[in-house]
């Protein structure tokens, strides 16, 4: 079926009860796992592109260099393997951009097929932060594109979102923000951390949650809350990495229960990223243990060269330059680049579809409602946001 709009998915995780795994992904084949896994449990399905993985598929490799005109041609390609696969899919599919840069990065990504987008003004005074996000709802609701903002900050670094400190989200100013702005969803800083380095004991602040949402509810104002920085870094896989020539160090997530909690709390979208690209980094370094005879094919070769340099990398993005049309578009030219590609699926598949589970949105794809963009744009309409 063609993408959803991201409020379809988040709608119904209000009605019923349940938390939504959102999972980035940097390559055609990521989308491809993403999408058969949640078939395979019936669930709805939410990519997420971030704005510098829209960078890195537009070819370039030092993505954190990335232009615009590299974002709009990655945001392209991202759109076009999630719609490939989705096209024929029996669950809904939102394509969602995660940490959108500025107003540019946003309309880039609507420009090439997302549904969704986030607006991180959360570095920004509250009254620029609403600015910014207004201004993004307005374009994006016209075309029946849901939009997450953010409010506190969450420390950290993943991609170009670094912070040292967390500031807390004050409820209250939950509530002013969803009000001033007409955002569909609203992540919250309460406790959670981007990157691999959360801290061994992080215990999640869940009374924030509880209490934005109270107060929302008070208030009438209808959202979703959202949480950022939620990989569970599972240790099993860290262990795995650092035996097969890895250096991973204080690698730690957050625990499931607490997020398995927070869900029936008022959290219904949960955002993993590193989780995934731990996985996929383990199953290369497998991969060439296993087969050391691909250590001197031709095609693969450099991706092992760089394991061997960057132990401490955890992100495919770092090995994966020597296959970049594999990236881009999907292509499988030889056999020794299926295996990579199998490697990469499998790892997405192993992470995600446990979360899915954990979440519970087992099951509930029947119960999204099937909204094209252009009836959600005239429902924002006729509600004048």
């Amino acid at each position: 079926m063609p993408l959803v709009p991201m409020k379809a998915i988040l709608d119904a995780t209000e009605r019923y009860n349940y938390a939504q795994g959102a999972f980035n992904v940097n390559a055609v084949c990521q989308a491809k796992a993403v999408i058969e896994v949640h078939e395979m449990f019936r669930s709805a399905a939410i990519l997420q592109g971030a704005d510098l993985a829209n960078a890195f598929m537009g070819g370039r490799a030092d993505f954190t260099k990335g232009t615009l005109e590299d974002k709009k041609k990655g945001a392209l390609n991202i759109a076009n393997a999630v719609k490939k696969y989705a096209v024929n899919s029996p669950i809904p599919v939102a394509l969602h951009l995660d940490h959108g840069k500025d107003m540019d990065s946003c309309v880039a990504a609507i420009a090439g097929g997302y549904t969704s987008v986030m607006i991180d003004g959360s570095s920004l005074p509250f009254d620029e932060n609403v600015e910014l996000t207004r201004e993004v709802v307005k374009y994006a609701h016209e075309r029946g594109v849901t939009v997450e903002g953010e409010l506190g900050v969450l420390a950290g670094v993943e991609d170009h979102v670094f912070a040292a400190t967390s500031t807390y989200t004050n409820p209250m100013d939950a509530v002013k923000f969803f009000r001033q702005t007409g955002v569909d969803a609203l992540a919250i800083s309460y406790g959670t951390k981007h990157g691999a380095n959360k801290g061994k004991d992080t215990v999640i602040r869940k009374e924030i949650a509880i209490a934005t949402k109270e107060c929302m509810l008070h208030e009438g104002i209808e959202g979703t809350l959202v949480s950022h920085g939620s990989s569970t870094v599972p240790q099993y896989i860290v262990s795995e990495i650092n035996a097969l020539g890895g250096a991973l160090k204080d690698a730690y997530g957050i625990k499931k229960e607490q997020l398995k909690e927070v869900s029936k709390l008022g959290i219904r979208k949960i955002n993993v990223d590193t989780d995934i690209r731990l996985a996929v980094t383990r199953n290369l370094r497998e991969l060439f243990r296993d087969e050391p005879e691909l250590r001197e094919r031709s095609t693969v070769s450099a991706i092992y060269q760089l394991l061997l340099a960057n132990p401490a990398a955890f992100d495919p993005r770092v090995f994966l330059p020597p296959i970049m049309d594999t990236v881009m578009y999907g292509s499988v030219p030889d056999e020794d680049i299926g295996c990579i590609v199998d490697c990469i699926e499998r790892g997405v598949k192993e992470v995600v579809g446990t979360l899915i589970v954990e979440f519970e949105s087992v099951g509930k794809a029947p119960l999204i409602e099937n909204v094209s963009l252009d009836e959600m744009a005239e429902r924002y309409r006729v509600k004048g946001i």
